[in-house]
């Protein structure tokens, strides 16, 4: 990990108007990241939503039971009368799906902004996320296809599991679909592991 130079004898030289000018429009990604930022604010709201109503359902009310039903798209041939295991898991998956948007979104403006807008100042700090030691653009990137792999298996897992309420189709692009994450992150993670391993001969 680079260490922040500290020495008061470095000097930083003032930047040219146009340079300094260019330079200074990263900031514009600002209000993108203060924006991701209400985003997830929404997703959090949505989590409590769903988990109340999964509460109020475990203890008999029907008016949350059927928001749940609607909400996660659950059809059966008789009406729901009471919380199932298949409801409950579609709910708890539907909930780990958010945390894990969520995570998603907390890599992208925290690694986004430390990789592209400018330095947060966290080392030492007792809360710095372990990953953002070493993070830059290519690490960020696997990251990022990583996280969208697992969202993208909890999606599916959710199908799976409510597969009678699916056309085959689209069973079988939501598999394409998955697949195509894996492959592409895949690809990701040997093209930087060979940028890595070429930087690392030419020294």
């Amino acid at each position: 990990m680079a260490t922040k130079n500290t020495n008061p004898l470095v000097k930083h030289t003032s930047l040219r108007p146009i340079p300094a000018f260019i330079f200074a429009s990263r900031w514009l990604q600002l209000p993108l990241y203060l924006g991701l930022i209400a985003a997830q604010g929404v997703y959090v709201f949505h989590f409590w939503v769903e988990l109340v109503h999964l509460l109020e359902a475990a203890f008999g009310s029907q008016t949350a039971l059927q928001a749940l039903v609607s909400s996660i798209g659950y059809k059966g041939d008789v009406q729901v009368t009471h919380l199932n295991e298949t409801i409950i898991m579609l709910v708890v998956l539907a909930l780990i799906d958010v945390v894990m948007i969520s995570n998603l979104l907390i890599m992208v403006i925290v690694g986004g902004y430390e990789t592209f807008v400018s330095r947060m100042d966290l080392e030492g700090h007792p809360d710095q996320p372990e990953w953002l030691g070493h993070v830059n653009a290519s690490v960020l990137k696997v990251k990022l296809g990583l996280s969208i792999i697992g969202i993208s298996s909890i999606h599916l897992l959710k199908t799976f599991i409510n597969a009678a309420n699916y056309d085959e189709k689209v069973l079988m692009w939501q598999t394409i679909i998955h697949c195509t994450f894996l492959l592409s992150a895949l690809a990701i993670a040997y093209t930087d592991k060979l940028l890595t391993s070429n930087q690392a001969s030419s020294h």
